[in-house]
């Protein structure tokens, strides 16, 4: 193989565009929840297909958004795929719910496919925050995927954002 072989076969740099800062109110996520690994974090689809089904079916559903939420740990993430809800009364006994305080992000687009969201993730969270100076706030996840009305789960495009929890 020859050296411009190998260059092209090399993952290119994510780019990122500048965040924007946002000021949320808190939030009450519900969906189903998973503990993932490198090694199982391709699993994670199958937990969407599963909850898809779920969005707006919801009981106490506010909007049409999706959520993934994301807590890192030594050993690999959780993450819960979920929408908001005003409470958790009604819901199904395998969902689980996340309360997100009211908080500051740095929110960012993510351009590419869904199956790319990894790399702008680990570009945000080992490149950017660390340049920011900006830490993750306690009792905080470490960043949501939001997945606004113009993502297409069809396509695997379309409206979706990376939240960053900034302090």
């Amino acid at each position: 193989m020859t050296t411009s072989q190998l260059q092209s076969t090399e993952a290119q740099p994510v780019h990122l565009d500048p965040p924007r800062f946002e000021d949320s109110a808190a939030m009450l996520i519900a969906g189903l929840r998973g503990h993932f690994t490198p090694k199982t974090a391709s699993q994670l689809s199958t937990q969407w297909l599963r909850f898809i089904p779920h969005i707006g079916n919801v009981a106490g559903q506010i909007g049409r958004i999706a959520y993934g939420v994301c807590f890192l740990s030594s050993d690999g993430f959780d993450y819960l795929s979920g929408v908001q809800v005003s409470s958790s009364n009604g819901l199904p006994a395998d969902f689980d719910v996340v309360s997100i305080p009211a908080q500051r992000y740095a929110v960012f687009a993510h351009h590419g496919h869904v199956s790319k969201l990894g790399e702008t993730c680990d570009a945000i969270e080992h490149e950017w925050l660390p340049r920011a100076g900006y830490q993750h706030p306690e009792n905080s996840p470490n960043f949501f995927e939001r997945y606004g009305e113009g993502f297409n789960p069809q396509t695997g495009t379309g409206d979706i954002e990376i939240w960053v929890p900034v302090s």
